[in-house]
């Protein structure tokens, strides 16, 4: 059917809150319905279909319907490949640092010395102060520092971190 634009304006006028409100009922959103009933106008300004004109409204409604089935499936495809990704992506980091914990735990079993062990041991594990730990230890609290920051030190260059 060719339309002049008047003739299409007034079938948009006539068939739009139809169409919006089922749109609306199956895709649950206002801009998503209006995207829906838009598109199927579009198309039809576009082809131009052969309907005749007491049919064009059940036409004009089963566009709609299908138009926002489409719609649904795509963002439902969409949030599975996003589940997906992140999923991968949160499996990819947990080997990373499952990987970069035992590559510092055997940093630290061949490189540092028993004392140097105990002090992170009990600065970053147990969660202790440096005065803390310098009580439990014995040594004084710039024996602690120097503990750490040599240890650390041989980690970031056996790791090749940058400080």
């Amino acid at each position: 059917m060719n339309y002049s634009k008047q003739e299409f304006e007034r079938l948009f006028k006539d068939n739009y809150p139809h169409m919006y409100r089922m749109a609306f009922s199956l895709v649950e959103n206002a801009d998503d319905a209006k995207d829906a009933v838009h598109q199927v106008f579009a198309q039809i300004w576009r082809g131009k279909p052969q309907i005749s004109e007491d049919s064009i409204r059940g036409y004009l409604l089963a566009a709609t319907r299908n138009q926002c089935l489409h719609m649904l499936r795509s963002k439902q495809l969409q949030r599975k490949m996003e589940e997906e990704l992140q999923r991968e992506t949160e499996e990819a980091l947990s080997e990373e640092r499952e990987e970069l914990l035992q590559a510092l735990q055997q940093v630290i079993e061949e490189n540092l010395t028993e004392q140097d062990k105990r002090v992170l041991q009990l600065h970053y594990q147990e969660e202790m102060t440096y005065a803390e730990t310098a009580s439990v230890l014995g040594i004084s609290s710039a024996a602690v520092n120097k503990h750490i920051t040599r240890s650390l030190f041989k980690i970031r260059k056996t790791l090749k971190i940058a400080k």
